[in-house]
């Protein structure tokens, strides 16, 4: 079974930062693009940024300047460094990736447990 599981989460003042970890854990072929999404109180989730294996990346244009996706391949994980942090990011960062399992021959989405990000003003 493929776990991710996600770190780094807190409460911070605006314009502090904050540096999210994610590991896919598991019988893992292969991993393809990993990403960040979030999901504030009665708001539906977007996402946040994704990087491809190659290393291609997409962020949301709220993020843009201020946050920064990463990855080490080899580690199967996914980093999100978040700089000048604002009250409107608060929200749960879920981890997202998509693997191929080595018991199956097609890839799928998995998603962490979230983990809470508050900035205060």
């Amino acid at each position: 079974q493929v776990q991710l599981v996600e770190s780094g989460g807190g409460l911070v003042q605006a314009g502090g930062s904050l540096r999210l970890s994610c590991a896919a854990s598991g019988r893992i072929c292969s991993t393809n693009v990993m990403g960040w999404y979030r999901q504030a109180p009665g708001k539906q989730r977007e996402l946040v940024a994704t990087m491809q294996r190659a290393g291609n990346t997409n962020y949301a244009d709220s993020v843009k300047g201020r946050f920064t996706i990463s990855r080490d391949n080899a580690k199967n994980t996914v980093y999100l460094q978040m700089n000048r942090l604002e009250p409107e990011d608060t929200a749960a960062y879920y981890c997202n990736a998509n693997v191929r399992p080595c018991y199956s021959t097609a890839p799928r989405d998995y998603w962490g447990q979230g983990t809470q990000v508050t900035v205060s003003s």
